[in-house]
């Protein structure tokens, strides 16, 4: 990893909740609200905007672990910020703690974990998993 990353980093993501990002099972909408899913996945997402400036050519992030708890609704239409913040890190792992809010509301927090692996070892795994 290049140099410059340190405890406290942000980066965050702000989306606007749309109909797909509802939860739904076999088609069928359970709550017209923001899911767990979708929380997760702008959770990731502002934890690999602080990731991706500090990764070598040959270097890249993968998920480890992604731990989250939805505290409070956010119905389509609104805004939904992820803010991740730097907790620790060394040169083959980060962890980022994560909020999400809805306005001024927090919504859910959690922690991703990223692993810095060589690319090559990346395509190794998956040729592996085939």
């Amino acid at each position: 990893m290049k140099a410059g990353l340190d405890v406290g980093l942000q980066q965050e993501v702000t989306v606007t909740v749309t109909s797909e990002m509802r939860p739904q099972f076999d088609g069928v909408v359970v709550h017209d609200v923001y899911s767990t899913a979708a929380m997760v996945h702008q959770m990731e997402h502002a934890a690999r905007k602080i990731l991706l400036p500090y990764l070598e050519e040959h270097e890249e992030g993968m998920g480890v672990s992604v731990t989250v708890h939805h505290l409070a609704p956010a119905p389509v239409g609104a805004v939904v910020r992820a803010v991740a913040t730097v907790e620790e890190f060394s040169p083959r792992k980060i962890v980022t703690a994560v909020e999400v809010y809805s306005g001024d509301v927090k919504i859910g927090k959690g922690l991703v974990v990223q692993a810095v692996l060589p690319k090559e070892k990346i395509r190794e795994r998956i040729a592996d998993s085939n």
